[in-house]
């Protein structure tokens, strides 16, 4: 469990710097549950100093402490109380109350029926929600069954998918997408668009998959001169993949490419590590200084790490690069758009980013919030935002995201084939590289996303660290 990893430095953080009184040995007449959220918040919670119940001084008392506690009607509603600005700052830390039943699905590859889809609404204050697929893995069920890029359903198993059930629907090992035409009405605008459904529907089963990162990779000619082509989709920290990436540049380097388009439109973050590593290869002039910072909460200063620049054989030493993203594209996806701003041009091309730089911890209830020696009267896990990146001028990514330089947007009526070079977004994408020069705006329509397959995969859309 690769969260596991990024873990040691909250556990030595709290080992070093007690940053709170510990109160285990005094009598408090409260949730076990609800001593270990606080003392979890209060410790490694990166907005804590903006959270006035998570001062170290707020409680004058243990009895005071107590009270406080028992005022919640359940751990949930404590948790949610300490969370700061859940809609616009922090929406991504979170609770469980059976960490068994999550450290299940992470023990192993994660369960995938190879269908990678976006969710949106139909119109833009619908409830109604229709998916299309993005791309279909290889060697799974949705291959199998004949599923393409650019698919429409807008049903499970005979039940409309709506903004309140479609986490429900989507979840289960095995269900049958109901199969439906999408029409824009001729118009840009979404106002009008409209999902018709068909008699037809696509069976489809999960199973123990690993998805390979690398989905695509080319190399292209444009007026002459070669265009490495990187469709790139998780920073997974896994060493094969990181040396299949190591190989994808080799061979840009060796066909002498002179320009980058990375594609990063579905790529949900991960791995810093993995994403230091890309910058490097990218450039190669920058070796050992710094690319990213990782900052912690007022009390865990000493944790605060750099990540620099490697010194990779076959880094291409461009000073421009053109990135694809769109409303899925987060965590270190933004990092390396972040990152690498700071020192080479970054023509950024799609649509808006998430807006998601911070990175999480799993904590438990044990002495040191680690997996060992975990509280045997429950089950509570919790999963907050406990650091947050920033370049190498500590600018951050907006909590509403990146803008791109040159907006556009997929539209689900001409989708493209992913790597073609009239693909719309690679093709916005080459057209700058052959006449040097950027539009300020092409096809620009909200994608009104609601969510995407990336949210039923454990920890999928977190940034953390891979210690090696």
């Amino acid at each position: 469990m690769k969260n596991s990893k990024f873990a040691i430095l909250i556990i030595t953080a709290l080992l070093l710097t007690g940053c709170f009184s510990d109160q285990d040995d005094n009598i408090i007449s409260a949730s076990e549950v609800n001593d270990f959220i606080w003392k979890g918040m209060n410790l490694a919670y990166l907005y804590k100093d903006e959270i006035p119940n998570l001062a170290n001084d707020r409680f004058s008392s243990d009895e005071e402490y107590a009270t406080y506690l028992n005022g919640f009607d359940d751990p949930e509603a404590l948790f949610e109380s300490l969370i700061y600005n859940r809609q616009t700052v922090d929406r991504f830390s979170w609770i469980v109350d059976d960490f068994l039943a999550l450290e299940q699905q992470l023990s192993g590859t994660t369960l995938s029926n190879g269908m990678e889809f976006s969710l949106r609404r139909v119109t833009p204050n619908s409830d109604a929600v229709f998916g299309y697929v993005r791309y279909v893995l290889p060697g799974t069920s949705a291959e199998n069954a004949g599923l393409q890029r650019g698919a429409i359903f807008s049903g499970i198993d005979g039940t409309s998918l709506t903004v309140d059930n479609f986490r429900t629907l989507l979840s289960p090992e095995a269900y049958a997408i109901n199969l439906a035409t999408f029409n824009d009405n001729g118009t840009p605008e979404a106002d009008d668009d409209s999902v018709t459904p068909i008699d037809d529907a696509i069976s489809l089963t999960k199973a123990p998959y690993t998805e390979n990162p690398i989905l695509i990779n080319s190399v292209l000619n444009v007026n002459g001169n070669n265009v490495g082509y990187l469709m790139y989709n998780g920073f997974t920290g896994t060493d094969a993949f990181e040396t299949e990436l190591k190989t994808v540049f080799a061979n840009f380097k060796a066909n002498n490419v002179t320009d980058l388009v990375l594609d990063l439109r579905y790529n949900p973050g991960g791995s810093v590590v993995t994403a230091t590593l890309l910058g490097s290869l990218i450039t190669g002039q920058f070796n050992g200084e710094v690319y990213s910072r990782l900052i912690y909460n007022s009390g865990l200063q000493a944790n605060n790490t750099d990540f620099n620049f490697s010194n990779e054989e076959n880094s291409l030493n461009l000073n421009k690069v053109y990135v694809l993203t769109t409303g899925s594209s987060a965590s270190a996806s933004e990092l390396v758009i972040n990152s690498l701003d700071s020192y080479i041009e970054v023509a950024h091309i799609g649509t808006k980013t998430v807006g998601k730089s911070q990175a999480s911890v799993t904590l438990y209830d044990s002495p040191d919030f680690s997996r060992n020696d975990v509280s045997p009267l429950h089950t509570y896990a919790m999963q907050p935002l406990v650091a947050i990146s920033v370049n190498k001028n500590d600018g951050t990514v907006p909590a509403d995201g990146l803008i791109p330089d040159t907006q556009i947007s997929e539209s689900i009526s001409n989708l493209g084939i992913l790597g073609d070079v009239n693909e719309p977004l690679l093709a916005e994408a080459l057209l700058q590289i052959e006449n040097t020069f950027s539009l300020s705006s092409r096809h620009n329509q909200p994608e009104y996303l609601v969510g995407d397959s990336n949210d039923f995969k454990p920890l999928r859309k977190e940034m953390y660290i891979d210690l090696k």
